[in-house]
């Protein structure tokens, strides 16, 4: 049986699963039962480290926090990044309680409160503003507390980024203003005397294939410094998004960022310094830096046969892991990757269907896999788990204890 690359990136210790150094037995107890999230710090750094190596050191990266906002996670990737992305207050205090300084952290979001922008005018962060309405009341919020706001636009493209898992770009979206728009929407941000620094464009996640997001970079850059040309406005922040995905499941391959590297290093050279010498070249990454990171535990506590088909029940659930059971963007439900966590090197196989412990047949976590025989007792890991993982899921639903964190 070949082993998912994923996989292949912890060590095995005794038979047993090791994350962040600690072998799987251990972690249950330091959790104090199980389910829990253990998330790799060093594999975390590691992946920075790559980044960094394959991109040209003047791009300036970005942690997108909503991947994972566990306070430590967040700390981590702080001490390692340029900055943070935002999608909410409370992912914005987050933010603020780390190293991070205010000026180095984007908040993005189509539906942004009154409340929340004040926050976020008052702490000095950069607003990624949606639309012109939005930008009217950042205006009207700024004038009431005495401050001028710290804006850039986010634009919704006027072509899309095949491959990608979501796209966000492109056609009628709820994210950014249309290409089309922007000019009337600058002429605004003149007359509200607003802080602005540059343009956001995000068009798309989770995209495995280099040649196209090679070309979505591109026209990202070439978009945006029409835009800036056009511009009565001094343009200093170009936030070009992320996108970068991971290999998920069996057929996936890794992302090649050697293309992506060199491409970045030309558009850098020859067509934005010629053109905005000073600007600030930003991209944001999430699910690339941490998914790969984290596993979800979770104990056997029934084994049991139904007319042929052998079920493993374990005490956790899509309610911490939705993504497992494929319930968060899958059309075609595939398995992620996983192991029994105490035989890891078991050969005697045999198929078996993970199910979780909720009311509802939604609850399958793996369907039909070859796994060693596991008995009650015995621990089954997810991996995959370091990128939506327990925010993205319904963790009230059924009243189940949320699971412990921990980064190790």
């Amino acid at each position: 049986m070949s082993v998912h690359p994923t996989i292949a990136a912890f060590a095995t210790e005794r038979n047993s699963l090791v994350v962040g150094g600690v072998p799987i037995d251990r972690l249950a107890e330091r959790a104090g039962s199980t389910p829990f999230f253990a998330y790799d710090r060093q594999l975390m750094t590691d992946r920075v480290g790559y980044l960094r190596s394959a991109l040209p050191a003047e791009v300036h990266l970005h942690y997108a926090i909503k991947a994972n906002p566990m306070p430590a996670v967040v700390d981590h990737m702080a001490r390692l990044l340029d900055g943070c992305d935002v999608a909410s207050a409370m992912e914005m205090k987050v933010v603020l309680d780390t190293p991070t300084p205010a000026e180095r952290v984007s908040f993005a979001g189509p539906g942004k409160t009154r409340g929340e922008l004040a926050q976020a005018i008052a702490a000095g962060v950069t607003i990624e503003m949606e639309s012109g309405s939005e930008a009217q009341r950042v205006a009207e919020i700024g004038n009431r507390l005495g401050l001028r706001p710290r804006v850039a636009l986010r634009v919704n493209p006027d072509f899309q980024v095949k491959g990608s898992g979501m796209r966000m770009g492109g056609g009628s979206q709820q994210f950014g203003v249309d290409t089309e728009e922007v000019p009337a929407v600058l002429k605004q941000l003149v007359a509200a005397d607003l802080d602005f620094q540059g343009f956001h464009i995000f068009a798309g996640s989770q995209n495995l294939h280099a040649d196209i997001l090679c070309e979505a970079q591109s026209k990202t850059v070439e978009l945006m410094l029409e835009l800036a040309e056009r511009s009565p406005l001094p343009v200093s922040y170009l936030n070009l998004g992320g996108g970068f995905g991971i290999p998920y499941f069996d057929k996936d391959r890794s992302l090649d960022l050697a293309p992506l590297g060199e491409n970045l290093a030309r558009l850098i050279d020859t067509v934005i310094r010629p053109r905005l010498p000073h600007s600030r070249v930003v991209m944001e990454f999430g699910r690339y830096l941490v998914g790969e990171a984290g596993i979800y535990a979770t104990r056997v506590v029934d084994r049991k046969v139904s007319r042929g088909r052998t079920y493993l029940v374990v005490d956790g659930g899509m309610h911490h892991q939705l993504a497992a059971s494929g319930n968060f963007g899958q059309v075609i439900r595939r398995n992620y990757p996983v192991a029994v966590a105490n035989k890891m090197t078991g050969t005697d196989l045999e198929p078996v269907t993970v199910v979780g412990c909720l009311c509802t047949p939604l609850d399958t976590l793996a369907d039909n896999v070859s796994l060693p025989r596991a008995d009650v007792g015995d621990t089954i890991v997810f991996f995959h788990a370091g990128a939506y993982g327990l925010t993205a899921s319904p963790t009230a639903f059924l009243g189940h204890p949320m699971p412990v964190e921990m980064l190790v």
